[in-house]
C-alpha cells in the first residue's frame, strides 16, 4: 500500500483521534506525508522510537497499541503462567507518556494477560527492577531517554528485568510485522481491567524495596557519614523522572548538603530550560552551573528524562567542567576496586563489563589489581545479558558495567544502567577525594598519571527522513568494501567486522573469529593502539564514529583525536561529493 492511500485510510478512519486527524489534516507537503507512512515505524532489538505525531512511521497511539499487541502474543505463546506473571508497565514525563501506557495496558490486558501499572512516572531503572521485584514475565517503559521533546519510544524487557533478548525480539517483531492495520486493534478500558482483576496499579511498596537496595551499595558508610555536610552537591533531573528517587537515595545514605535546581525540578515534557535534555551535553549543565557557582559546590550531577544517565561537572579552576562518560566510568570504577581491595571486600572472581567502544583506561585499571574485564557490543542489554551468565555459571561476580554513553551500573538489582545508582557512588567517591582536599578531576588527573592518558572521543552524525536511512547504509558499506589503509598517517593493523564476525590482522593476514554477535559494527585498530569505530545509531537517525586513543600527555592525545578525525571526515566529504 503506497503512502498516499495510508494517508486516506487513517485521514477517512471514523474513530481516528481527533488530534491525530488534525495532525493528518495540517500536512502542506506531500514530502512529509511520504515521511509519515513511507514505512511502519520500526521495531527494533528493544522497542521502537520515534517523532510524536500521526502516521504510521510516528509515535501514536495506534502504533503504541500494535506494539502492545505484538509483545502480548508473544506472551500468550508462552502459557498461562507467562500471562498470569504479566507485564509491568512505567513512562517518564514526556509528551503521551502516560496516554501510551495506559494503551498499552489496555491493549495486553485485552489479551487476559496480568498487567501491573506505575500509578505516576518512575525511572527506567526502576522498571528494570520491578520486573525482578514482581516476578513479571515482561516490562515496559514509555520513553525516549534522551531524544528532543519531539520524540517518544516504546522500550521492552525480559523477566530478567534486562532489554529484551534477541530471540524475543525477533518474535515480537514477527507479530508486529503481522498486524496489518492498527487503527483497528481492540483495547480493553483499565476500568474494566481493574474489575477483572487484570490490572493493579502499583507504586509505593516498588519505590521502597528499590530505595532499600540502593542503600547496599554504599562501600564506606563510615566515610559518608563523617562527610555528610562536608560535601555539597548541586542536582537537576532535567524536568524527567530522577528528582525524587535522587534526592531520596542521597538523603538516606547521609549525603545531607543538596541543592536541586528548582527551575528543572518539575516533570515537563517540553523541557523548556534546555535545548536537548541530554547530560552529556555542557548546554543541559547551565543552570546546574549558576546554582553551583552560588552553593560553592563540589559537584553537579544532572540526570536524562528517564534517569538511566547521568553527567558529572566539578570546579577546575574557577570553572565546572564537564567529564566524559569514559572518565565517570573510570573514577567510578577505581575507586570500587581499590576501596574494596581495602576492605577485603573484592571478589577474587570479580568482573567489570564495557563496550567495545569504551575506553581501555578501565580494562588498564581492572587488569592492574588482576580484575577481568570482558567486552560487549554497543547496547546496555549485552551487559546484562553477561550478568545473567554469570549468575547461571559463577563463572564471575559482576563488580561494574558501564558505556561511554554515560550509563553505569553497580548494583546487580536493576539489569540496565542507572543513574540513581551511579548518582549515590559519584557522591560518595567525591566525598572520598574532599576528605583528601581534592575533587574528582584530581582524582582522574592521579588515575591517569598512573595508567595513561587515555583520551576519546564521539562524532554523531545526524542524517534523518528515508533519505538518511541511505545514506547511513551507504557509507557504512563504503567502508566495509573499502576499509582504510591508514589513518592520521599510521597503517591500520587490525580490521573487525562484526557484521560477519572476523578480525582481520593486517600484519600477518590472519583471520580470527569475534565471538560475540552478529552487529553492522566497524572497527580499526592502529599500530600506535589508537583505534576508530563506526556504527549506526540504534535509537537515532544517527551514524556515529567512535575514537580512542593513548599518548604521553594529554596535548599529544588530544592532537591524536583532532588527526583521526580528521582522517575521517576527509572520507566523508569525498563520498558526500
Amino acid at each position: 500500500m503506497g503512502f498516499r492511500t495510508l494517508y486516506e485510510t487513517w485521514v477517512n478512519f471514523p474513530n481516528l483521534d481527533g488530534t491525530l486527524k488534525e495532525d493528518l489534516l495540517n500536512i502542506q507537503d506531500e514530502k512529509e506525508m511520504e515521511e509519515r507512512f513511507y514505512k511502519n515505524l520500526e521495531f527494533g532489538t528493544a522497542g521502537m522510537r520515534g517523532l510524536l505525531g500521526a502516521g504510521t512511521n510516528r509515535m501514536n497511539i495506534y502504533m503504541v497499541r500494535k506494539a502492545a499487541l505484538g509483545l502480548g502474543r508473544y506472551i500468550e505463546s508462552k502459557g498461562d503462567e507467562a500471562k498470569s506473571r504479566g507485564v509491568v508497565i512505567a513512562y517518564d514525563s514526556r509528551h503521551m507518556s502516560p496516554e501510551f501506557a495506559t494503551e498499552t495496558a489496555k491493549t495486553i490486558g485485552n489479551l487476559g494477560i496480568k498487567v501491573y501499572l506505575f500509578e505516576s512516572l518512575r525511572t527506567t531503572p526502576e522498571l528494570s527492577f520491578a520486573v525482578r521485584y514482581l516476578h513479571a514475565f515482561s516490562g515496559v517503559v514509555i520513553t525516549a531517554s534522551h531524544n528532543p521533546s519531539a520524540y517518544n519510544g516504546f522500550k521492552v524487557y525480559g523477566e530478567d528485568g534486562a532489554q529484551i533478548a534477541s530471540e524475543a525480539a525477533d518474535a515480537i517483531v514477527a507479530n508486529v510485522d503481522a498486524i496489518e492495520n492498527p487503527l483497528t486493534i481492540k483495547v480493553t478500558d483499565e476500568h474494566s481491567l481493574v474489575e477483572q482483576g487484570l490490572l493493579t496499579m502499583i507504586g509505593e511498596k516498588v519505590d521502597k524495596a528499590y530505595l532499600t537496595n540502593l542503600q547496599n551499595l554504599v562501600v564506606n558508610p563510615a566515610l559518608v557519614e563523617e562527610m555528610s555536610r562536608e560535601l555539597s552537591i548541586v542536582y537537576t533531573p532535567l524536568h524527567g523522572t530522577g528528582n525524587r528517587p535522587v534526592q531520596e537515595a542521597l538523603k538516606m545514605a547521609g549525603f545531607l548538603n543538596v541543592s536541586v535546581v528548582e527551575n528543572q525540578a518539575q516533570p515537563d515534557g517540553d523541557f523548556p530550560t534546555v535545548d536537548y535534555p541530554n547530560p552529556e551535553e555542557a548546554s543541559a549543565f547551565a543552570l546546574a552551573m549558576e546554582e553551583g557557582e552560588k552553593q560553592n559546590a563540589d559537584v553537579l550531577l544532572a540526570t536524562d528524562p528517564d534517569a538511566d544517565r547521568v553527567g558529572v561537572a566539578v570546579l577546575v579552576e574557577g570553572t565546572y567542567k564537564l567529564l566524559t562518560g569514559n572518565q565517570i566510568g573510570a573514577i567510578l570504577l577505581h575507586y570500587l576496586i581499590t576501596e574494596k581491595k581495602a576492605q577485603g571486600t573484592l571478589e577474587d572472581n570479580a568482573a567489570v563489563l564495557k563496550t567495545i567502544v569504551t575506553s581501555e583506561l578501565g580494562s588498564d585499571i581492572a587488569k592492574a589489581h588482576d580484575v577481568k574485564t570482558i567486552d560487549v557490543l554497543t547496547g546496555f542489554k549485552y551487559i546484562a545479558e553477561k550478568m545473567k551468565g554469570f549468575e547461571e555459571t559463577k563463572e564471575h561476580t559482576f563488580l561494574f558495567g558501564y558505556e561511554e554513553s554515560y550509563g553505569y551500573l553497580i548494583g546487580d538489582f536493576v539489569r540496565d544502567k542507572d543513574a540513581v545508582q551511579t548518582c549515590l557512588l559519584i557522591a560518595e567517591v567525591a566525598a572520598f577525594y574532599k576528605k583528601q582536599g581534592k575533587n574528582l578531576y584530581d582524582g582522574l588527573q592521579h588515575i591517569f598519571e598512573t595508567y595513561g592518558y587515555y583520551v576519546e572521543h564521539l562524532q554523531s552524525i545526524t542524517l534523518e527522513g528515508k533519505d538518511g536511512t541511505a545514506q547511513i547504509q551507504a557509507i557504512l558499506e563504503d567502508f566495509r568494501n573499502n576499509p582504510p589503509i591508514k589513518l592520521a598517517d599510521t597503517n591500520v593493523n587490525v580490521r573487525e567486522d562484526y557484521a560477519i564476525q572476523q578480525r582481520f590482522v593486517v600484519a600477518n593476514g590472519a583471520v580470527e573469529e569475534i565471538k560475540l554477535p552478529k552487529s553492522n559494527v566497524l572497527k580499526y585498530i592502529l599500530d600506535n593502539g589508537a583505534w576508530v569505530c563506526i556504527r549506526p545509531s540504534g535509537t537515532e537517525p544517527k551514524i556515529k564514529f567512535y575514537y580512542g586513543v593513548k599518548e604521553a600527555s594529554l596535548e599529544e592525545s588530544h592532537a591524536l583525536i583532532r588527526k583521526l578525525q580528521s582522517s575521517i571526515e576527509k572520507r566523508l566529504v569525498t563520498f558526500s561529493n
